[in-house]
């Protein structure tokens, strides 16, 4: 099996890493933190202008046709320069339900403002009541008339103070944790009835919540089955779970680098603590985590196109654990290797581990998913 990129994918891994060599710096990262909208509009119009945001939509959608493996590539890159834009929300999660779920007319009236970065949505979905639990979903839509009406309330809605519009899971039918009876809405941010409070997040992020009281939503609006989104939520968490590993493996990869450097230029005892054959098999055994997680994210990325959503699902899970568990290990280490410069907020590093810490606990954590795989028949099946 050949996992070597292709011309393009190499080419595109480059122009990557070269936007953000030359426009995300770690200071540069704090100045977008501290804008307005805390990141940067000029650096999301200029990962528009090199096709980014529209890099796994269809060309006659406004992309260019891309795939999982691009994903990778690009969250990979912006793991390690711990870029903060709503790439995940707007582009995986929000571009995903639109791309598989969304009508001739909504994918062709919205994919091509989300290309281009002129319109940014948000994906809310979770509720506090249930935990990593996808399908508990409390928030109703009941229908009137031609339309449906929008009632509930969503948590940590990534980049929700600054979308301009949601894309809203609510249940039309059933029992609150039924995997029946759920539909997907897109719903103006500016719309009678909506309202947010945003906040900033452990890890530099941004994220709202979100509340919805007698919100109208024409039938142009829903999209797809207003009864049977479910499906289509769990596969785009599916791939939303596969671009995280990548981000993480990025940031993994950015802070054995940056311990390792460290290693070679810290002295004590008038010798570099690198050459203590301790602290060597101490970066030995993080960069064995990280290819662990680097191998397991790209398990993940060739399996979250798996039209089987059982063997799908399985796969994340196993990915999201071995990932939880590299993290952890590599975060730990390369503070403690670093000593106290690795948790200031002015060294990169500690900004690092946080941001691990978090993809752990986003669509469930190592925990969780290790459960769910030990619920599965795992992958030899049934004996």
């Amino acid at each position: 099996m050949d996992f070597d990129f292709s011309e393009e994918q190499q080419l595109l891994k480059d122009s990557v890493v070269r936007l953000l060599a030359d426009r995300y710096d770690f200071e540069s990262r704090k100045k977008h933190q501290a804008a307005t909208e805390g990141w940067s509009l000029g650096v999301w119009r200029q990962f528009a202008e090199q096709g980014l945001l529209g890099i796994t939509f269809a060309e006659e959608d406004g992309g260019f046709g891309g795939g999982p493996v691009e994903t990778m590539i690009v969250m990979e890159a912006f793991g390690k320069a711990l870029v903060i834009e709503p790439y995940l929300s707007a582009v995986v999660l929000c571009g995903g339900l639109l791309r598989n779920a969304g009508s001739d007319e909504q994918r062709r009236t919205l994919l091509p403002s989300i290309a281009d970065g002129t319109k940014r949505l948000a994906f809310a979905h979770a509720e506090r009541q249930a935990g990593h639990d996808l399908h508990d979903i409390a928030a109703t839509a009941r229908t009137e008339g031609d339309a449906f009406v929008l009632d509930g309330d969503k948590s940590l809605v990534l980049h929700g103070d600054t979308a301009d519009a949601y894309i809203v899971s609510a249940r039309s039918s059933g029992e609150r944790r039924d995997r029946d009876g759920i539909g997907l809405f897109l719903v103006d941010a500016g719309a009678p009835g909506v309202s947010r409070r945003g906040y900033p997040t452990q890890d530099g992020m941004r994220a709202a919540e979100v509340s919805l009281t007698n919100v109208r939503v024409e039938r142009m609006n829903v999209i797809g089955d207003p009864a049977g989104g479910f499906p289509m939520i769990e596969r785009v968490a599916h791939e939303a779970i596969a671009a995280l590993c990548a981000e993480a493996v990025g940031a993994m990869a950015e802070a054995l680098d940056m311990t390792v450097d460290y290693l070679k230029q810290r002295k004590q005892f008038g010798t570099t603590i690198g050459s203590f054959q301790a602290l060597q098999h101490r970066a030995s055994d993080m960069f064995v985590a990280l290819e662990q997680a680097r191998s397991m994210a790209l398990f993940a990325t060739m399996m979250s196109s798996e039209p089987d959503a059982e063997e799908r699902g399985k796969a994340i899970s196993a990915a999201k654990v071995q990932i939880g568990r590299s993290g952890r290990f590599i975060g730990q280490q390369a503070v403690q290797l670093h000593g106290g410069i690795g948790m200031t907020m002015e060294y990169k590093l500690g900004h690092l581990f946080k941001r691990l810490a978090m993809i752990d606990t986003m669509f469930g954590d190592a925990d969780h998913h290790l459960e769910a795989f030990a619920d599965s028949d795992g992958f030899v099946g049934a004996l």
